[in-house]
């Protein structure tokens, strides 16, 4: 991890959604863990334990619960996304500070994220971006379902926007995700928080920088770019 911030050579910004663009603690995530597991429990005709352990399983294994749903059940990922992400997002609070920060950073700027293009959307006018703020979303559906952490997905990314890796930065709030990016040469930020899963890989792995405000490291990074 580096001690001092050097980010002048950066022309695109690259941002996970969930727990990166809104903090954590904004308790988005249990809501769709509840549906998540609910659709798996409706879907198999399980009990919920059961449906929790599948749900946990296929996270690990493929990145999420969707892609192994899909591999071993023929689920239809539209349906999956659907119904899991029917929630509440009131509890995300504006974001002024982050957004006006954002906007002010040089280069283009996109979302990368295992969730769909509606919902990254909603989420992101919640925060309340402008509808010109970033030069793209590229979603689970641009990734073919296949999730992040899989290099496939990143290289996708990558070929999609135009990215130039050595030039990108990337920040997201899961340790495992940041693993591929780094070795595409981008410079990563992990978010960290206390979720159980955010430090997957984090043993193995030491992104550029860690931080646990995006809002207030933007912000006082911004004026020296």
């Amino acid at each position: 991890m580096s001690s001092t911030i050097d980010l002048k050579h950066i022309n695109a910004w690259i941002f996970d959604l969930d727990n990166t663009l809104y903090p954590y603690e904004n308790s988005l995530f249990p809501q769709i863990e509840k549906r998540i597991r609910n659709f798996v429990s409706k879907t198999l005709n399980v009990d919920k334990d059961e449906a929790h352990r599948i749900q946990k399983k296929y996270f690990h294994a493929y990145g999420t619960t969707m892609l192994g749903l899909m591999n071993d059940h023929g689920v239809d990922p539209y349906a999956f996304l659907e119904y899991v992400h029917d929630i509440n997002i009131t509890k995300i609070q504006p974001d002024k500070n982050l957004s006006v920060a954002i906007e002010r950073l040089p280069g283009q700027k996109f979302v990368f994220t295992n969730a769909d293009y509606t919902y990254a959307n909603r989420v992101l006018n919640r925060i309340g971006f402008s509808n010109n703020a970033f030069d793209g979303i590229f979603d689970i559906e641009s990734a073919g379902w296949v999730p992040k952490p899989n290099p496939l997905t990143y290289q996708r990314m990558v070929g999609q926007t135009g990215i130039n890796p050595s030039k990108s930065v990337f920040f997201e709030d899961l340790a495992r995700n940041l693993v591929p990016a780094s070795e595409m040469g981008m410079t990563t930020v992990w978010l960290k928080n206390d979720a159980e899963w955010t430090d997957l890989a984090a043993e193995s792995f030491s992104a550029d920088y860690v931080i646990t405000s995006l809002s207030s490291w933007l912000n006082d990074i911004v004026e020296g770019l």
